[in-house]
């Protein structure tokens, strides 16, 4: 048997980079997968049809994470279509830097909307599915400078502490209701975005990772998918890292 076979997972932000990566392993893993995005577009549409290439159920539903209302709506029909919501992994998020003495209102206010409060969004309208379900697994996505900080990353950084302590605090709320919570804290991962970055500024990241790489999507993922798993049954209210030693 499958890992997370008869397993319905949450992901949101899964039309590309790692949330893509959690969805395609979930499915390997033999879950079925609804998952969200800012619109429908040929991009996503093509990763529904990944994802049913396993031999799953799989959806793809436009979300602004950032919405309560609307955020609530799209579980209502996840529900509906899927019956049940094992895992919630809330990986939406952006980023906006810089110096916190040049940052903007909007800067700060878009990222900890889109980042922090998309969370308590998902949180706050799975609860309740799974609390009946007596059982649950969620997974913030949190992120190393969320546990350091980073100079020109003050909005990220809040972020990504808030998802922890989010994470933390449903762990001991919800525990009683068979719901689990933790955090990943991935490092310096290569994605699209970190991609546009020279490679002379990849190369001394890495040059800073004792294990001299940086991660891939795949490598969150695999920790995503022991977090989903019952393999991790008595495990809740960690942050793992997934970064290589980077900051250990």
């Amino acid at each position: 048997m499958k890992l997370l076979e008869g397993k319905v997972a949450l992901v949101t932000g899964a039309g590309r980079g790692i949330g893509k990566a959690i969805a395609m392993r979930y499915a390997e893993a033999g879950a079925d997968v609804a998952f969200t995005d800012l619109v429908i577009n040929e991009a996503v549409e093509q990763t529904v049809k990944e994802l049913e290439a396993m031999g799953v159920k799989a959806k793809a539903y436009a979300s602004n994470a950032a919405l309560f209302e609307e955020t609530h709506e799209v579980v209502k029909q996840v529900v509906a279509d899927f019956g049940r919501i094992d895992v919630l992994v809330n990986n939406a998020g952006i980023t906006k830097d810089g110096l916190m003495m040049r940052m903007s209102e909007e800067q700060w206010d878009a990222v900890i909307n889109v980042n922090l409060k998309s969370a308590f969004n998902f949180i706050h309208a799975v609860t309740p599915v799974m609390a009946k379900q007596r059982s649950g697994s969620i997974i913030n996505m949190s992120s190393v400078v969320g546990v350091s900080g980073n100079a020109g990353q003050c909005n990220y950084s809040a972020s990504k502490a808030g998802m922890i302590g989010l994470a933390k605090s449903i762990a001991k709320e919800m525990g009683p209701r068979g719901i689990r919570a933790n955090c990943i804290a991935p490092g310096f991962i290569i994605t699209d975005m970190t991609n546009q970055l020279s490679q002379e500024v990849k190369d001394q990241w890495a040059a800073q990772i004792p294990l001299r790489r940086g991660g891939t999507p795949e490598d969150v993922a695999n920790v995503a998918l022991f977090l989903a798993s019952d393999m991790s049954s008595y495990v809740s209210g960690q942050v793992i890292h997934c970064c290589g030693a980077m900051n250990c």
